[in-house]
């Protein structure tokens, strides 16, 4: 699981997650096409996702597609998350944007 919150750490690879999200199974060229970061870089991030299992290629022909899977952060979700009601849950994020909402406010003010 280490391996799989280091990779989700990174802003870069949850815009790389977020892209396999929209649309599943992308070579490395379409990914680069909706991000701000050189080849090398996008090349890097999967590999950390990849390691984390967190993204699986598959080649097809001469491309290499890149997929999404979801089972590690399923895993965080049954480990971590799922101890807590839902409605706890609800209502505590409800709580933070309040709060937030309010700490906006008081700053322009």
């Amino acid at each position: 699981m280490d391996a799989v919150f280091k990779a989700l750490s990174d802003p870069s690879r949850r815009e790389l997650l977020d892209q396999l999200y929209s649309h599943n199974g992308q070579t490395l060229g379409e990914l680069c096409e909706h991000l701000a970061m050189t080849r090398q870089a996008v090349s890097k991030h999967l590999a950390v996702l990849e390691t984390a299992h967190l993204v699986v290629t598959v080649w097809q022909g001469r491309e290499k597609l890149h997929y999404l899977n979801p089972v590690p952060i399923q895993e965080i979700y049954d480990r971590w998350l799922s101890k807590y009601d839902r409605h706890q849950l609800d209502a505590l994020s409800q709580l933070k944007r309040t709060l937030e909402g309010t700490s906006q406010e008081t700053d322009h003010e």
